[in-house]
């Protein structure tokens, strides 16, 4: 930056935050939003979206000074929590502070401000970066700290507890057991920070081969006994406000999934039960999937009202335009026998023989010409450059979404659906 690129970028920071400070305070002297009235809801709308007009015009002018300041001149790489942190700390008012957020965290999403808006608005005008957005991608696969701490106890005894997700080296794989089982392996922000860990450390250790994800044995009364591999995301946790667009949207697309995509190893899923939503998405990276014959796949984005992760962009490639919008928009569910589940998994075998055919999928797998050429696949496919374009908008459209009426609405629907079910077993 030049010194006039310099003292603009600092004239425009100090306007944007004396402006924001003085629009917090108005918002500051209304009541809660859950206590709010009609007039005062929209006093607080007119306030919030004069500070997203202010973000969005600084952000289309100084984006790239501002991650370049973040970062020491890309020398710097910064998770996707780190640069939010750093972000609010630099240029007070872009962004929530840790406060603010823990704040909104105390409230059930129908109750929240919505200010994980302006951390979309932030990383979508990043992402749209060629160079920015692309030096945040490659930070956010670097291993995490919890799995280089894990290492050494793995390559010594070939297991690694990260309490949501379980990893065992077993010969040339590692199996990654997900065990969320109050929630039916249903995804939420600890999960995925345990299977960001899981998949860096089968990534790290050279003497693995293979992953390998599949989901524990469920203690839930209905499916007691049984596997199941996800139940999509956690709508439990949602509804109460846990699931972050930091720590799970944004973590889990940018973290475990893409480090799947591209990193240096192939994997193999196996599905029992269901892969409900999330655990559809995840099919999508997998280099081989076995499922059971009594199981099955759907992606009810539209009941759950959100985007279904990066399933918009990879799913038409494996089961076709007009099937990927039946899947995301008419909730349509395809079970491992129909004839359309070869789109999805190279095998349906019986439950009982799911582990033999793991077992000579990882043989297979363990071919050192699988690598060079699922990167080959990969490239072909999903270039880094359509990824990140993706991912741009998927972080201010998911942001919204959050907080939309509509959201509000398909939770407290889903809610009512889970009484009356629950009333009828009794």
């Amino acid at each position: 930056m030049t010194s006039g690129d310099d003292e603009q970028y600092n004239g425009a920071a100090a306007r944007l935050s004396e402006y924001v400070a003085e629009r917090e305070l108005l918002l500051a002297h209304l009541p809660a939003k859950a206590d709010r009235s009609a007039n005062e809801a929209t006093e607080a709308e007119r306030i919030r979206r004069e500070c997203q007009d202010a973000r969005a015009a600084f952000l289309a002018a100084h984006a790239p000074e501002l991650y370049r300041r973040l970062t020491d001149d890309l020398r710097r790489p910064l998770r996707v929590d780190e640069l939010a942190e750093a972000a609010a700390e630099l240029l007070p008012g872009l962004v929530p502070t840790p406060k603010q957020l823990a704040e909104e965290r105390a409230v059930i999403q129908a109750n929240k401000e919505g200010r994980e808006v302006e951390l979309g608005m932030l990383f979508a005008a990043i992402l749209r970066l060629h160079t920015e957005g692309t030096h945040l991608i490659e930070s956010m696969l670097q291993p995490t700290r919890a799995a280089i701490d894990a290492l050494p106890g793995f390559r010594r005894t070939g297991v690694a507890d990260f309490g949501t997700v379980l990893v065992e080296r077993k010969g040339d794989a590692a199996w990654l057991t997900l065990r969320n089982l109050p929630y039916l392996n249903a995804e939420d922000d600890d999960a995925v920070a345990a299977l960001e860990a899981g998949v860096d450390l089968v990534l790290l250790d050279e003497d693995v081969k293979v992953g390998v994800l599949r989901g524990d044995v469920m203690h839930h009364a209905r499916y007691a006994g049984r596997r199941i591999f996800s139940a999509g995301i956690n709508l439990t946790r949602l509804r109460d406000g846990q699931i972050s667009l930091v720590d799970f949207m944004l973590r889990r697309e940018l973290g475990y999934i893409n480090k799947i995509l591209r990193g240096a190893k192939p994997w193999l899923a196996l599905v029992e039960g269901f892969a409900i939503g999330g655990g559809a998405q995840q099919l999508l990276v997998f280099d081989r999937v076995i499922a059971a014959r009594d199981a099955y796949f759907s992606l009810p984005a539209l009941t759950e009202g959100i985007i279904p992760g990066l399933a918009n962009l990879r799913l038409s490639r494996f089961v076709g335009a007009r099937a990927a919008r039946r899947m995301i928009m008419w909730d349509a569910k395809i079970s491992a026998e129909d004839p359309e589940a070869a789109m999805l998994c190279d095998e349906a075998v019986d439950p009982d023989q799911i582990e033999a055919a793991a077992d000579r999928a990882v043989e297979r797998l363990a071919n050192p010409a699988v690598i060079a050429n699922r990167r080959m696949l990969t490239l072909a496919e999903e270039p880094l450059d359509a990824y990140r374009r993706y991912i741009a908008e998927y972080a201010i459209e998911q942001a919204q979404l959050l907080y939309s009426e509509n959201l509000r609405i398909s939770l407290e629907r889903t809610w009512t659906n889970r009484a009356a079910s629950k009333k009828n077993r009794t």
